[in-house]
C-alpha cells in the first residue's frame, strides 16, 4: 500500500487551505454553468419568487400583493427584474448575495419546511453575470422600511454597497446591463415568450413591461376546480402549453403514495409519427419553475406521441438547474409516468371514443410497438390499432376475419413482391411485415386469439400456402415442365393453392437474395463486421444457386390442359408451354419479384404476340382456345380438336 493513503493514519499536521482563484471561479460558474442565456432570466426570477415566500414566512400579516415585473429597453440595452419580496439588509448582501454558494433559501426552507421555496445552491445570482456586463441591485428590506441598499458589480468578482433612499414598498430590483451578444433579451416579446414557459406555473403573478395581464395567467387545471368538465379544461390547458402539436387528448398524472408526489398533464399529441421516431415532449417544474424542456427520458421509450408538464417538490436538480439527478424518485417517476399513459389511453378508449379514433387513425405504428412493450397496452390494443395490409390499414380481427381464420402476413420488402400480387388474385389481404413491429404484433395476436399465423416469405408459411401435390409429377413430365418454364437460378416446384385461376408464382429466395448481397464486393464497407458475421452464418446453409422458386399450381385448369396436351403429344402444347413461361416474366416483372433474373420482359411480351398467332392459325369454328383455359375459365376443351396450332 502507498505510503501516501493509509487507513487509520493520522492526517498530516501542516494543514494548508486550499487557494481559489475566484476571478476564474466565477468565469466558469457565470458563463460554462447554464446552456442559454435565457437561464439568467429564470434564476433572477426565481429569486424574485423566493423573496416573496420568505416575506410570507416571516411576515405573514403582510397586505402587500406579490407580484413580479420584468422591464426590459432595448434602446438602453438593460433589463429589470422588481419584486415586492423581502428585500435584503445590508449584512445579508455581504452574507447572501455576495457570497458563492450559499444561499438564505436553502436555510430558510431546512428551518421552516416549507417546499415552495425553489433555491438550492446559492449560485442563481451569478447567473445575471453571463449576459450582463454591470448588475445592480437596490433593495429595501421589510424589516428595515426605513433603509435603501445599492449593490453593483461588473463581472462578479468585486463589488460596492452603499445607501440609497429606501424603496416605496419593500422589494428588490435587478437591473442588468446587458453584454452586447445579449441585447436581444431586452426585447419585450423576447421577455415574454421566454417568462411564459419559465413561469407557467409559478403562484405568484409575472408582468412584462407594463401589460395588465400576467404571462402565467393560465388556469392550472390540477391546482384548482376549473368550471366545467374537467377534460375541457386539461385539453384547454394542454392546447396554451403545447408549442408543436395539437393535444388529441389529455389525462393527468396524480400522485403515487409513497412512492411520487408529481402532478400534472399528459396529452397525446396530434403530429404524424412512424415506427421508431421520438416526438416525446415533457417540460418538468420544481416547485412551479420550469426545470427542463426536453426531460422526454422520464416518459417511456415506447410513448413517442405523447407530450406534458407536471410539477414536484421531489426531484432533485442539477447544479445548472437545467436537468435532473437520476436518483430513486427520477426512476419512481419514470415508472407512474408510463402507468399514467396506460391509464389514460384505457380512459380515452372508454370516455372518448371520437378521440380515440383519431388516435389509432393517427399513431397506430407506434402503437403497435408500444404494445408489444406494455401487456396492459396489448390487451387493449390487440383489436383495435390498425396493421398496414395490401389493402390498407386493417384491424388484426378484420385480417383473420378475411383470410379464413388466419392472419397472413408478409416477410418481404411489402412494396410489391409475389405476396402481393398473390393475395390480390386471392382477394385476401396481407399484413406488411416488413413494418415497424407489425410482425411481432401479429404473432402475439396469434397466440392470444388462438389462431393461425401463415408468414410468407419463411419456409413454414410457404409449406402452408403452396401445399404437396396429391401425386408427384411423373419425373419426365417435371423434367418438360421444368426446362419449357423455368430461367437460369430457378426451381421449379409443383404444388397446389388457391385461387386455381393463378397457373403459377415466381417466390424469390430470400436467404438466396441475402446472400447475394452480403457477397457482394463492397458489402464489408457497408456492412458492419458484426453483423456481416452474423448474416453470413445465417446464409452459410444455402449455396445460393436457387435464387427463386416457380410454384406450379397443379390445381389449375390452365396447367391441367397443358399437361393433358403433353401426355398425348398435342403439338399446341409447345406453345401453351412458351405463353405461361411469358406470363411468368410479365408477373415477376409487375410485382417487383427480384430473386431470379425473372426473364427478358421485352421478349416476353413478344412471346406473347406469336402464341396467340400460333393457337389462332387454324382455330375451327366454334373451337375454344387456349388464352380462354389459361385465363382460368374452367373450360377443358381449349387444346381438343383436330387442326389446332
Amino acid at each position: 500500500m502507498s505510503e501516501g493513503l493509509q487507513p487509520g493514519r493520522e492526517p498530516d499536521r501542516d494543514l494548508r487551505t486550499t487557494e481559489v482563484d475566484l476571478g476564474g471561479l466565477v468565469g466558469v460558474l457565470a458563463t460554462h454553468l447554464y446552456s442559454t442565456p435565457l437561464v439568467a432570466l429564470r434564476e433572477l426570477v426565481q429569486n424574485a419568487h423566493d423573496s416573496h415566500i420568505r416575506r410570507r414566512l416571516e411576515d405573514p400579516d403582510s397586505t402587500v400583493r406579490p407580484v413580479i415585473r420584468v422591464r426590459g429597453d432595448a434602446e438602453r440595452r438593460t433589463v429589470a427584474i422588481e419584486d415586492t419580496g423581502a428585500g435584503l439588509t445590508e449584512p445579508e448582501i455581504h452574507a447572501y448575495l455576495a457570497t458563492v454558494g450559499t444561499g438564505y433559501t436553502r436555510l430558510l426552507r431546512e428551518v421552516t419546511g416549507d417546499q415552495s421555496l425553489i433555491g438550492a445552491f446559492g449560485l442563481g445570482f451569478l447567473s445575471a453575470f453571463s449576459v450582463a456586463e454591470e448588475v445592480a441591485v437596490t433593495t429595501t428590506s421589510h424589516r428595515e422600511p426605513a433603509a435603501g441598499h445599492r449593490y453593483r458589480s461588473r463581472g462578479g468578482e468585486q463589488y460596492s454597497v452603499e445607501a440609497v433612499a429606501p424603496r416605496p414598498v419593500p422589494g428588490t430590483v435587478v437591473e442588468l446591463l446587458l453584454k452586447p451578444e445579449h441585447a436581444h433579451l431586452a426585447d419585450e416579446y423576447a421577455l415574454r415568450e421566454a417568462l411564459a414557459r419559465y413561469c407557467a406555473l409559478l403562484p405568484i403573478p409575472v408582468h412584462v413591461g407594463d401589460d395588465p395581464t400576467p404571462v402565467n395567467d393560465v388556469p392550472v387545471p390540477w391546482r384548482q376546480e376549473v368550471p366545467g368538465d374537467p377534460h375541457t379544461a386539461r385539453m384547454r390547458f394542454a392546447t396554451a402549453f403545447g408549442r408543436r402539436f395539437e393535444p388529441l387528448t389529455a389525462f393527468p398524472v396524480t400522485p403515487v403514495d409513497g412512492t411520487t408526489d408529481a402532478v400534472g398533464l399528459l396529452w397525446v399529441q396530434d403530429g404524424g409519427t412512424y415506427g421508431s421516431s421520438d416526438n416525446r415532449d415533457l417540460s418538468v417544474y420544481l416547485r412551479g419553475m420550469l426545470l427542463s424542456e426536453d426531460a422526454r427520458d422520464l416518459l417511456p421509450s415506447w410513448a413517442g406521441f405523447i407530450g406534458g408538464v407536471i410539477e414536484s417538490t421531489r426531484l432533485t436538480p442539477t447544479a445548472s438547474r437545467e436537468d435532473l439527478q437520476r436518483d430513486e424518485h427520477y426512476r419512481a417517476l419514470q415508472q407512474a409516468l408510463a402507468d399514467a399513459v396506460v391509464d389514460g389511453l384505457y380512459e380515452t378508449a372508454r370516455l372518448h371514443p371520437a378521440a380515440w379514433r383519431r388516435i389509432l387513425a393517427r399513431h397506430g405504428q407506434d402503437l403497435l410497438g408500444a404494445a408489444l412493450c406494455d401487456d396492459r397496452l396489448f390487451t387493449l390494443l390487440a383489436d383495435d390499432v390498425p396493421v398496414p395490409t395490401s389493402q390498407g390499414d386493417l384491424t388484426a380481427g378484420a385480417l383473420r376475419a378475411a383470410g379464413g381464420g388466419a392472419v397472413h402476413v408478409a416477410l418481404g420488402s411489402g412494396g410489391g413482391g409475389f405476396e402481393e400480387m398473390l393475395y390480390r388474385a386471392m382477394q385476401v389481404p396481407i399484413a406488411r411485415g416488413d413494418r415497424y413491429a407489425v410482425l411481432p404484433f401479429l404473432r402475439r395476436y396469434a397466440r392470444l386469439r388462438d389462431c393461425r399465423i401463415v408468414e410468407l416469405g419463411s419456409e413454414s408459411g410457404n409449406r402452408e400456402l403452396f401445399r404437396d401435390p396429391e401425386r408427384p409429377l411423373p419425373a419426365e413430365e417435371a423434367a418438360w415442365l421444368s426446362a419449357a418454364l423455368t430461367d437460369q437460378g430457378e426451381q421449379l416446384v409443383p404444388a397446389r393453392f388457391d385461387p386455381p385461376g393463378l397457373p403459377l408464382v415466381l417466390v424469390p429466395d430470400r436467404e438466396a437474395e441475402l446472400k447475394a448481397r452480403i457477397e457482394d464486393d463492397q458489402a464489408d464497407a457497408r456492412i458492419p463486421t458484426a453483423a456481416l458475421r452474423l448474416a453470413r452464418a445465417f446464409t452459410a446453409k444455402t449455396d445460393g444457386t436457387v435464387k427463386a422458386r416457380l410454384y406450379l399450381n397443379l390445381a389449375s385448369p390452365a396447367v391441367e390442359q397443358l399437361l393433358t396436351a403433353y401426355r398425348t403429344g398435342h403439338t399446341g402444347s409447345t406453345t401453351a408451354a412458351g405463353l405461361l413461361r411469358s406470363l411468368k416474366v410479365i408477373m415477376a416483372a409487375a410485382s417487383g419479384s427480384s430473386g431470379s433474373s425473372g426473364g427478358d420482359l421485352t421478349a416476353a411480351l413478344a412471346g406473347v404476340g406469336t402464341a396467340v398467332a400460333a393457337l389462332t392459325a387454324a382455330v375451327p369454328e366454334g373451337l375454344s382456345v387456349v388464352p380462354d383455359t389459361l385465363s382460368g375459365s374452367g373450360r377443358h376443351d381449349a387444346l381438343q380438336g383436330e387442326g389446332t396450332a
